[in-house]
């Protein structure tokens, strides 16, 4: 950075393009901007759902690109204004594009926004569409308590969608079945033996057990912690 002697302020090739830069590094800036753009989308992407809550992938990569693009221009004096302003209209001109694409066409949207995800079927977890995510147990079950939910077998089917918001359908009172409760007090306090009589959900599955089972390994994800099952309707 120049000395404050040597700066000369508001010259406007400076401000327009930058001291010793031709007007031709525009076309790299512009390469640059797609390439960086699609990187921040597709890194955005394989990161999975969990920390862009309200945002799409799509949206919170727009957001990325056009607050790197402005911020670096507004306190450095060697960051020129008409490659940054370049940046915007490149990625604005891709916001446009890409919307007009996932609009057309159904692979374009899937790649870019993703597609909502089953999590739980008929009051348990899908266990192997859960471990492709990158979703805690703590923060699933948080979702669902905060929606009511004390046990799994209320539950009859539950999404993971593109936003990362849980949409959930409920069991009717009359049809509620066995589930794997998950109220904390409850949840930490895992089995490895059964009782005659009572029916158990494992612990990372929701997968339920008959009575005096062969085995305490759970058949679907392989672990050997169990829960006593509950049946309550949900408090609404």
């Amino acid at each position: 950075m120049e000395s404050n002697e040597s700066l000369n302020l508001f010259d406007a090739r400076r401000l327009l393009i930058g001291e010793d830069i031709p007007y031709a590094f525009l076309a790299e800036v512009f390469v640059r901007s797609v390439v960086m753009f699609f990187i921040v989308l597709l890194v955005l992407r394989m990161s999975g759902k969990r920390g862009i809550k309200q945002l799409s992938v799509f949206e919170l990569a727009i957001i990325i690109s056009l607050g790197s693009a402005a911020g670096d221009p507004m306190f450095y004096e060697d960051v020129a204004l008409l490659p940054a302003i370049l940046v915007f209209i490149v990625v604005i001109s891709l916001y446009k594009l890409i919307t007009y694409l996932t609009g057309r066409y159904e692979k374009v949207e899937e790649f870019v926004e993703g597609k909502p995800v089953k999590l739980i079927e008929n009051g348990k977890i899908l266990y192997k569409s859960f471990r492709k995510e990158s979703l805690a147990y703590d923060e699933l079950f948080s979702q669902l308590r905060q929606n009511s939910v004390s046990h799994l077998g209320q539950v009859e089917f539950a999404y993971l969608e593109t936003s990362g918001d849980l949409s959930i359908f409920y069991y009717s009172d009359e049809k509620v079945i066995f589930g794997l409760p998950i109220l904390p007090d409850i949840y930490d306090f895992p089995v490895t033996t059964f009782h005659n009589g009572g029916v158990y959900c494992c612990k990372h599955c929701g997968e339920t057990k008959p009575e005096n089972p062969d085995s305490i390994t759970c058949e679907v994800c392989g672990e050997k912690e169990w829960i006593a099952a509950k049946k309550e309707p949900r408090l609404k």
